[in-house]
């Protein structure tokens, strides 16, 4: 069944009451195998990599809220947003390009670059700010666009609909990760991408209790091949991740909206705040794709870098944070601050993380859902 609303699909898309018992929260299939009536008779389960009811409720879930209600979608889940992301390149082969975003997650970087390439995948990486970098770059070997939106760490936005129609006449697949964004704010299936992806342990698990990774597309035939990758790969999450993901979904609307609304005050007080050098969130006016960010997504999100000026300056005030958590990770109800160039990013070369302002005094704030005033209070107590 479709439904209008986006919080009303995240609650009951793929979460009916179970059949059996009529419990309102899918069960928990955890097991690795199932009893056969008989040689080639089952119930069509087999075995948990490659069926498992649990994770195929949060697949259903997921591929609904990316898809919106007048296209249809699949989903795949797997053991981590890298797990998801290595699946999608295995779509490619030897001799193929791809066309990538400049800034991107370090993790990402590493596995194209230390990784991928020694299996003879080609990469060319561009401002992907300017759609026309991307055409620019294509070759008739180019197979595959992608990029994130907004950008880890430095909160830039592609035009998903100018480079997915770039993408569309070279023949090639376009992918977003939509991690920072989620499908609450942002829906790039519906905006002409050809797959979406998450890190699930980020905002879609939403409470610091997870790692995990999904997938979703609207082209039947990409579909079928990533499904028979996951079962033949088996980077595959377990049945209690999928299920914490179906428990914490229902909640990703309401949660969304704080952490937002906390964004943006944490925002405009960070950009008037002398202490602070410049301020990267796509919802403040002065970010240069402001406008873009109105056009494409539905909010702003909860993601904000800023640049105090040293690596001191950001030692210093990473160590002064109370309410605000020193961590990796990002998109959990509590708030966390994280040093890209120290963490997350320390594979992207100096020259380029140079080049994109991932300096050594910036620092990326996840903005939670706590109370507006103890956040701010935080944040300027830790700038004295």
């Amino acid at each position: 069944m479709h439904y209008k609303g986006f919080a009303t699909t995240a609650i009951h898309t793929g979460q009916e009451p179970d059949p059996l018992t009529g419990a309102v929260t899918v069960p928990l299939y955890q097991t690795s195998t199932y009893a056969q009536e008989g040689i080639g008779q089952h119930k069509g389960f087999e075995y948990a990599r490659t069926h498992n009811l649990t994770r195929f409720k949060w697949e259903e879930n997921l591929a609904a809220l990316e898809a919106g209600n007048d296209q249809e979608a699949w989903g795949y889940a797997f053991a981590s947003g890298l797990a998801a992301l290595d699946t999608v390149m295995k779509l490619l082969s030897a001799g193929d390009h791809v066309i990538a975003a400049e800034d991107m997650y370090g993790g990402t970087f590493r596995l194209f670059d230390k990784i991928l390439r020694r299996f003879g995948l080609e990469f060319s990486y561009v401002d992907m700010t300017n759609p026309e970098s991307v055409r620019k770059a294509l070759t008739p070997k180019t197979k595959m666009i992608y990029t994130e939106s907004p950008t880890n760490p430095m909160m830039m936005l592609t035009d998903l609909a100018a480079v997915s129609a770039i993408a569309k006449e070279a023949g090639a697949m376009m992918v977003v990760d939509n991690t920072f964004a989620s499908p609450y704010i942002q829906q790039p299936l519906r905006l002409g991408a050809d797959i979406v992806l998450h890190s699930a342990t980020k905002y879609l698990g939403g409470h610091s209790d997870l790692v995990s990774g999904i997938v979703a597309t609207n082209r039947k035939d990409i579909a079928d091949q990533i499904k028979f990758l996951q079962n033949a790969a088996g980077a595959v999450p377990g049945p209690f991740e999928c299920w914490l993901c179906l428990r914490s979904i229902k909640t990703l609307a309401v949660r969304m909206k704080q952490h937002e609304e906390n964004a943006r005050q944490i925002a405009e007080f960070c950009a008037h705040h002398p202490a602070i050098k410049k301020v990267y969130y796509p919802g403040l006016p002065s970010h240069p794709q402001h406008e873009l960010a109105k056009k494409q997504m539905r909010g702003f999100g909860a993601m904000i870098s800023i640049e105090l000026g040293s690596l001191e300056k950001a030692k210093q005030f990473a160590s002064s944070v109370r309410v605000f958590t020193l961590a990796e990770s990002l998109g959990g109800v509590e708030s966390l601050v994280c040093h890209p160039v120290s963490m997350t990013h320390g594979s992207v070369p100096k020259e380029t993380r140079d080049r994109l302002g991932v300096t050594d005094g910036l620092v990326r704030l996840s903005v939670g859902i706590e109370d507006i005033e103890d956040l701010r209070a935080d944040i300027e107590q830790a700038l004295k």
